[in-house]
């Protein structure tokens, strides 16, 4: 009976069940979501202090989804004019004087949508406004519309919050500019003259640094055009508390028996926190994984194979996120070379947000600053840019790329992955391909080869990340997942006995995290006398597998 009673549960819940989203805004009632009320909270009060400020995050972090959200929080207490300037034309920025008309027909629309209950006041005011967009259908100057909105202002029975969403699609041309201008001009005489209680532009670029986006001759005709703005430091990325709150609300639905707790800590552990990785982990085990013969359901999904399962699926697929990312590595080849030294080479970078490089990075969200260090934002970027790098032609006519192909049939005896195998050949094929090269050889190229060597056996089955706990300390340690089993790898610079065996050491303290007992150690030795080749030591209770290149 409690059987039948629960997939009569289930049934009624297929119907009226909400979906992961990764497309555009997210609906409270169709979509799961993070519980944003401690944000708005945050966001709200720089309202009612009467700042104007931006919210500045890469793609598909949550703007748009956080401004919707607002809009609604603060509907109770303010008239919210919320616009989106991709419904505004490339031909609407030409000159002010369409830009005015333009942003005047669609404010108009949005304070009347809703308001429905206007003062007699607001009503003229408004109507004054609307008499102009009549008259001049050809345009009018910026300065005619700020008089009329400051009049609307005034006017209204309760402030005006002004959001505008997508500001980079006229973040270089020179009438968002002016137009900035005048929003800073009113702010500066708020004392005098009415104006919005706040105004908060979202986009991916900061448009206090405008003065990249135009061109350098026009360079001098901006004067800090957004130096009013308040810094906007509230945490848009979801806690690993968000992740669960958001599957409690699933598993009501469909109770799938998922141990929470354990799977928002593993999908917070890849992400950290990025909203649209999030949703489309939960998506792909949702629909995708539950479906598949080898699960079967959405109980088998939610776990921690159907996890990785989707960190391997998100890593193969194209998406927009993806796209993005890519389109940036080539249209930035500074940052691009930057990120690919930080990956390969394990060297320590300091944070400095003054750094235009660094700058751009953590803008576009392939890094973040740790404790004054520069690191990849999260585990999945981090694997992703490791096969955007390794899947390079060039990289790919690499000798050890090729070796590798021609070994890979042989490390897999049924299901299961040889390790050892691996890491004996690799010495094997690297110390005949490069032996005479020199110690910078090794130190910046060594991890990168063994990464190149790796990618080609696992490809399609398993996959890797790299644990960010290690990076910077001259070891890395990279953690693959073939066929539902875990190996830990280290990859360190040989620097003497003593580092060695504190590396061994923290491989172990590693291995107990992992709730393993073998580990393997890959080290990139410069004396000309070392013995290279595979050998196992037993420290404690575990076994090492340590090459000796």
């Amino acid at each position: 009976m409690e059987n039948i009673i629960r997939d009569l549960r289930k049934g009624v819940a297929a119907e009226m069940a909400k979906i992961f989203n990764v497309a555009a805004v997210c609906i409270p009632e169709k979509h799961y979501m993070v519980n944003l009320d401690e944000r708005l909270k945050k966001i709200k009060k720089m309202v009612d202090a009467g700042d104007y400020f931006t919210i500045n995050r890469a793609r598909q972090y949550g703007k748009t989804t956080t401004l919707r959200a607002l809009g609604r929080y603060l509907q109770s207490e303010y008239y919210v004019v919320s616009i989106d300037f991709q419904m505004l034309g490339a031909g609407e920025f030409e000159t002010e004087g369409t830009f005015a008309l333009s942003f005047a027909r669609l404010f108009l629309r949005v304070l009347k949508r809703n308001s429905a209950q206007m003062s007699g006041e607001l009503k003229n005011a408004v109507g004054n406004l609307e008499k102009i967009v009549r008259e001049e259908p050809g345009g009018f100057r910026l300065q005619w519309l700020f008089d009329e909105l400051s009049d609307i202002c005034m006017a209204a029975d309760r402030p005006i919050v002004l959001m505008i969403d997508e500001v980079d699609s006229a973040s270089n041309n020179q009438v968002f500019l002016d137009f900035l201008a005048q929003l800073r001009a009113y702010y500066i005489d708020r004392d005098m003259q009415p104006t919005f209680q706040s105004v908060i532009l979202a986009g991916v670029y900061d448009v206090k640094n405008l003065r990249r986006k135009i061109r350098p001759e026009e360079a001098h005709r901006v004067n800090s055009p957004w130096n009013i703005a308040a810094d906007f430091n509230i945490d848009m990325s979801f806690s690993a508390e968000d992740i669960a709150g958001m599957l409690r609300e699933y598993e009501a639905d469909w109770q799938t028996g998922m141990d929470i707790e354990e799977i928002s800590t593993m999908l917070y552990d890849y992400t950290s926190g990025y909203p649209f990785l999030v949703s489309r982990l939960c998506k792909l085990m949702d629909e995708e994984i539950s479906g598949m013969e080898e699960y079967g359901s959405k109980s088998r999904a939610w776990t921690e194979e159907g996890v990785r399962e989707a960190v391997k699926i998100l890593l193969s697929e194209k998406n927009t996120l993806f796209e993005s990312l890519s389109g940036k590595l080539l249209n930035y080849p500074e940052l691009s070379a930057m990120l690919e030294t930080l990956l390969f080479t394990g060297k320590n970078v300091v944070y400095n947000a003054y750094t235009q490089i660094l700058a751009d990075a953590e803008l576009f969200g392939f890094i973040r600053n740790q404790g004054g260090a520069v690191k990849i934002a999260n585990r999945i970027f981090e694997t992703w840019l490791y096969n955007y790098y390794l899947s390079t032609a060039e990289v790919q006519k690499q000798d050890i790329y090729t070796a590798a192909l021609l070994d890979k049939n042989q490390f897999v005896v049924n299901g299961h992955l040889n390790m050892r195998l691996v890491l004996e050949k690799f010495v094997l094929h690297f110390n005949e391909l490069y032996q005479n090269q020199n110690e910078t050889f090794l130190e910046e190229e060594g991890r990168k080869y063994f990464l190149l060597y790796l990618k080609p056996i696992i490809n399609g089955v398993g996959n890797y990340y790299i644990e960010s706990r290690t990076r910077g300390l001259r070891r890395t340690d990279v953690i693959v997942d073939y066929c539902g089993e875990q190996y830990i790898i280290e990859l360190k610079i040989w620097r003497g006995e003593e580092y060695n065996s504190r590396g061994e050491q923290q491989l172990v303290s590693y291995l107990d995290d992992y709730r393993k007992n073998k580990g393997y150690m890959v080290s990139f030795n410069f004396n000309r006398k070392k013995q290279p080749g595979v050998q196992e030591i037993v420290v404690g209770d575990k076994m090492v597998i340590e090459a000796v290149v």
